[in-house]
């Protein structure tokens, strides 16, 4: 079994380019997966490369594990961090204090949570395994135009709940209401290590 057999099934689906624009942030890390399988139609689904086009990675992380998944503490929201294991390129896959639709207009952060979130922990699978190429998926099931038109002004910006204004285009990408990251470690096997609803 190959290491993206869990992405394939029996309908004919190319590739993982749907038309769906994912987050701005991983817009230059990521690529097509080739027959992706159930892949939703609101759903952003990308392997993460590098600058330098590797795809192992190590990942450092703020948070807290709940089996092999990764979840927010109860001081603040996960971050998340991929690290080319060639170059050392930093590449930021989630921050829960700036991405999601709670992030954007509901949930307020105080500098100290968005600030202090410094104590990073190198993740590793149940059998110590810490070099992984990783799957991500954004899902967009929220209807921006029709729920935010009468809030954006005439240069295409909208307030967000900490007051600051953003492109509503920036925001429509980032603000996804779920997000999932697989793992597939060096021998194929494959987890999920991030599960998170976001509005």
């Amino acid at each position: 079994m190959g290491i993206f057999d869990i992405f394939k099934n029996n309908k004919v689906i190319k590739s993982s380019d749907n038309s769906v624009l994912g987050p701005t942030f991983l817009e230059m890390y990521s690529e097509h997966i080739q027959n992706p399988d159930k892949l939703e139609t609101h759903e952003w689904r990308r392997k993460l490369k590098s600058s330098n086009g590797n795809t192992f990675f190590k990942i450092k992380y703020y948070g807290e594990l709940d089996s092999n998944l990764i979840v927010n503490t109860d001081f603040a929201p996960m971050i998340i961090w991929a690290i080319d294991i060639s170059s050392g390129q930093e590449i930021l896959l989630f921050d829960g204090c700036k991405h999601g639709y709670n992030a954007l207009f509901c949930d307020v952060y105080s500098e100290e949570q968005i600030n202090n979130r410094e104590k990073f922990t190198i993740y590793k699978d149940k059998n110590s395994n810490e070099l992984f190429e990783i799957v991500i998926s954004t899902y967009y099931g929220i209807d921006y135009d029709d729920e935010f038109a009468d809030e954006v002004d005439e240069n295409g910006y909208i307030k967000l709940i900490d007051n600051t204004l953003q492109k509503f285009e920036y925001v429509k990408r980032n603000g996804f209401d779920t997000l999932q990251i697989w793992a597939i470690n060096e021998k194929g096997n494959t987890f999920e290590m991030v599960s998170e609803e976001l509005a």
